[in-house]
């Protein structure tokens, strides 16, 4: 069982590696933006719960995040997973030791995809808002998310640092490229 954070700034391929990586464990890729939509889609009591701040566009509180989180990861498909999107603060990282200690897991390893040039992932991100068709993502709310990650989720690294479980991954280059260095990280741990 290989149990794996992916974590990195908007636009550095998080998502995209995240899939490849969850292939290469045999274990589930577990996306807050997915878990969101399927609770909201099924309408549990969390997704209504959701719902109502999303649909108010407000963030949704850590207390439903990280019970949904809870509920994903006790599924019998998440012995082996690739956490992507959570945690994104120090509060989360508190809640999700919790949540592992209570099935009895742990972390094996936090990959933080590393890409220096800020303007390059701004470039990313607003090539796929135009090959998505998301018109939301306008080139102000791409660099506001690139502060919102300074501000909050780049306060993880040093965290994950702590705990002895951080691997820093070069994010530039081609998809395959950057597979192939997370790749040999996963492979040593």
């Amino acid at each position: 069982m290989t149990r794996l954070l992916i974590m990195g700034p908007p636009g550095a391929g998080k998502g995209t590696q995240a899939v490849g990586l969850a292939e290469r464990i045999g274990g589930a890729h577990i996306s807050t933006g997915d878990i969101f939509r399927e609770n909201v889609a099924n309408e549990t009591e969390l997704g209504k719960t959701a719902k109502k701040y999303m649909d108010a566009g407000q963030y949704v509180p850590d207390e439903v995040t990280n019970a949904m989180v809870r509920d994903r990861l006790k599924q019998p498909d998440a012995e082996s997973f690739v956490l992507d999107g959570y945690p994104r603060t120090a509060d989360q990282v508190d809640e999700l030791d919790t949540i592992l200690a209570e099935i009895g897991a742990k972390l094996d390893g936090v990959i933080a995809l590393v890409v220096e040039d800020r303007e390059e992932l701004v470039q990313r991100m607003i090539k796929r808002a135009e090959t998505s068709g998301r018109a939301d993502d306008t080139e102000e709310v791409i660099r506001h998310r690139q502060d919102v990650y300074d501000e909050e989720t780049a306060a993880l690294v040093p965290i994950y640092r702590d705990h002895g479980i951080l691997h820093e991954v070069d994010g530039t280059g081609a998809i395959d490229d950057v597979a192939a260095r997370i790749g040999a990280v996963v492979d040593s741990l």
